[in-house]
């Protein structure tokens, strides 16, 4: 049976980038996608690009309590089966995404599953630069390696382990992975779905120290409660800080 796929794009003021990201959807060769905008109150042209969109999209404007409450807003919206979250200044690599993930959750049997993703930094797109680790629980609490552009979850996982924390403002999503984690195991794909853009103006980028601090508390509350793994965790916290300081130092 086909399964409808709902992507769910959240946008503020996003017309610089938005543009490349409805165009890898709508390059989709996937024959049944829920299109699903949640803007904060855009006045840059964002909404006048949704609504030329040459096909039914769903749009709700005006919703205010930052990101985590704009993709739980997109997933209530939802009716599909499948949900993806593809940020406005992120899109897909090519136009088979949506039918692969299908086909990976059909054939496994899974509820969700994750690709790999490039990054596009001024517009020329770049590979990962680093090895990504084979999924397991334990991997995963050391750090985050789960792109939300190239990951694809059963809108009934979310029915079990509930919405986004909208208490977090930089790693909602690593917290979400986590909390599916604790009930599935995705199904993990080599193949690069999507890309992630780095600018200035993206909330991980500008804020990656922040976001790291705030990916170690959500670690610590999903870890066992022990001294040795607090310690642990904590060592490898701090390992990841001097490195990141360094890397910013040297811009």
């Amino acid at each position: 049976m086909q399964r409808r796929f709902s992507i769910i794009t959240c946008t503020w003021n996003s017309a610089q980038y938005l543009p490349r990201s409805i165009e890898s959807v709508l390059a989709q060769d996937y024959p049944d996608i829920e299109y699903i905008f949640v803007d904060g109150g855009s006045d840059d042209g964002t909404l006048d690009l949704i609504r030329a969109i040459p096909k039914p999209v769903k749009l709700v404007t005006g919703i205010r309590g930052g990101i985590s409450a704009a993709m739980n807003k997109g997933i209530e919206l939802a009716t599909g089966d499948v949900i993806a979250h593809l940020h406005s200044d992120d899109y897909y690599l090519h136009g088979r995404v949506i039918s692969q993930a299908a086909r990976v959750l059909d054939e496994c049997g899974a509820d969700w599953c994750f690709g790999r993703a490039k990054d596009d930094v001024d517009s020329e797109v770049r590979p990962e630069g680093w090895i990504v680790p084979r999924y397991s629980y334990q991997r995963l609490l050391k750090g985050n390696f789960i792109p939300h552009v190239a990951t694809f979850v059963r809108k009934k996982v979310f029915d079990q382990v509930g919405l986004f924390d909208i208490q977090r403002r930089y790693a909602m999503d690593y917290d979400m992975w986590l909390r599916i984690g604790k009930h599935y195991d995705p199904v993990q794909l080599d193949e690069h779905l999507g890309v992630f853009r780095r600018h200035s103006k993206s909330a991980s980028t500008a804020n990656q120290l922040e976001g790291l601090e705030e990916s170690f508390q959500i670690c610590l509350g999903h870890a066992s409660k022990t001294p040795w793994t607090y310690f642990y965790h904590y060592a490898h916290f701090l390992v990841r800080k001097q490195r990141l300081q360094l890397k910013l130092r040297k811009g």
